[in-house]
């Protein structure tokens, strides 16, 4: 029998059941995240908004690319493929009122955040690391950096890169461990927070 201790080392693909599970991850655990707090500074509005946005990113993160979750769901991360980092018009489409539901008159916050990541991700084919995240329970265990390395692993043996954006400064060091490197960096227009922009090299 499978103890717990194992089943929390096991990182799974997910698939459509596990949708609620995945949006409950990422919404717990971007609720300190700078740039969210910045486009939604009041806590418990951000909170709803947060699981607004993530059952629209999620179907089309998985549309485009792969779902990655913790055994327990004490961890999940969103890889778009390559050639797939930025949306086109018909995922556009499919989200598009359901962001306008969730953050209302914060939107204009958010698309100015989106459109400074979109235009400080550099071209070519990388798996883009759209979104990670531990819930705040499960944080300072290993489990973000074991998550991320299940990825990281098929993009190796693709012989491929891979991309992420931060606004968090505590994660810099941990996506560098992990291999990646700062590229660039930046600030978002009018007040906004500081962005890194990483790359990991293919092995």
């Amino acid at each position: 029998m499978t103890n717990r201790a194992n089943r929390t080392d096991q990182i799974l693909e997910a698939c459509d059941d596990d949708r609620p599970a995945l949006v409950e991850t990422l919404a717990q655990a971007f609720q300190t995240d700078p740039a969210l707090s910045w486009i939604l500074p009041e806590p418990d509005r951000r909170a709803r908004a947060l699981r607004g946005l993530f059952r629209a990113l999620v179907p089309a993160d998985m549309r485009a690319g792969v779902a990655l979750r913790g055994a327990d769901d004490e961890s999940a991360s969103l890889w778009r493929a390559p050639g797939r980092a930025h949306s086109g018009s018909l995922e556009f489409l499919r989200t598009v009122l359901p962001l306008v539901a969730a953050f209302g008159a914060a939107l204009p916050r958010g698309l100015k955040v989106q459109g400074s990541i979109d235009a400080h991700r550099p071209p070519g084919r990388f798996w883009y690391l759209h979104y990670v995240g531990v819930r705040p329970t499960h944080q300072g265990k290993g489990h973000g950096g074991r998550i991320i390395r299940a990825q990281t692993a098929r993009a190796d043996a693709e012989r491929l890169p891979c991309w992420l954006e931060t606004a968090t400064p505590h994660n810099v060091p941990l996506y560098e461990r992990l291999g990646f490197v700062a590229q660039v960096e930046w600030d978002v227009p009018g007040g906004g927070p500081h962005f890194w922009g990483m790359m990991r090299p293919a092995a």
